[in-house]
């Protein structure tokens, strides 16, 4: 009988030894699906990050092309406005040469095309003589001196209003 007892005892201890062992293998495979799901959620959260960055790299590289073209297009007006302002000089310029009314003291300055630079360099003492708005009134001036007061009809001529008899208020 004790031979028996010894028997069921090693049995027993081998069974309880499988059973631990499955059981251990059953939490091994546990874990490792766990641990797949839970890749698997990261490489779920990878793609979508990726897709995100993609889709913001683009709108960054869009707005990159967009701010491009608008500096470029910004440039091409400048260069138009450049040429422009190169070609209304020349014309007024030219006029200037050709027109037998044109008045020699008119400066730059007075021109409203004129820039910064213009009046920089027109500034400088050396043209003061030329420029009738530097000179003190009366000064140097004797056309004002020399020519008689203005009549009624050169009044009239310069007037922007017609004379009042002709004026019609409706």
């Amino acid at each position: 009988m004790t031979a028996v007892i010894i028997i069921i005892v090693v049995v027993i201890v081998l069974i309880l030894l499988a059973l631990a062992m499955s059981s251990r293998n059953k939490a091994r495979e546990r874990d490792r699906d766990d641990r797949r799901e839970i890749a698997g959620a990261h490489r779920d959260e990878a793609q979508s990050r990726r897709l995100t960055a993609d889709k913001e790299s683009a709108a960054a590289d869009e707005q990159a092309a967009r701010a491009r073209r608008e500096a470029a297009e910004a440039e091409e007006r400048s260069q138009v406005a450049r040429r422009e302002r190169d070609a209304a000089d020349a014309h007024h310029a030219h006029a200037s040469e050709i027109d037998p009314d044109s008045d020699a003291d008119r400066s730059v300055a007075a021109d409203p095309r004129s820039t910064d630079e213009d009046d920089d360099r027109y500034a400088d003492d050396r043209y003061a003589d030329d420029d009738p708005a530097r000179r003190e009134p009366g000064a140097g001036d004797t056309r004002a001196a020399d020519a008689p007061p203005p009549t009624r009809g050169d009044t009239e001529r310069y007037s922007s209003e017609p004379p009042p008899e002709t004026r019609r208020d409706v």
